[in-house]
């Protein structure tokens, strides 16, 4: 079977009591389609990760993409003497 096509469509409540069956046919036998008007494709761990471009993980993704010169200030309920990471702004 082509893994790039899923063989057939599962209803969503036929999906939701044969949940094992899809999840051992998307490992065996490659994608399995879910929903009817909205789609949804379960696919192997393996498959994702061979198919998924690299990825940044998110924390890097938000530490470089942060919004700078944005003069916020970070609510306190109480004085902390616990150090607030990134607050001054510069990369270390």
């Amino acid at each position: 079977m082509d893994a790039g096509a899923p063989a057939r469509a599962w209803r969503v409540a036929e999906a939701k009591a044969r949940l094992s069956e899809i999840l051992r046919l998307a490992h065996e036998e490659g994608p399995q389609r879910i929903g009817v008007r909205r789609t949804f494709i379960v696919v192997s761990e393996r498959l994702w990760r061979e198919r998924a471009p690299e990825r940044d993980p998110l924390g890097r993704w938000l530490v470089e993409n942060v919004p700078r010169g944005a003069n916020l200030t970070i609510p306190r309920a109480r004085e902390s003497r616990r150090e607030i990471p990134f607050a001054s702004g510069e990369d270390e």
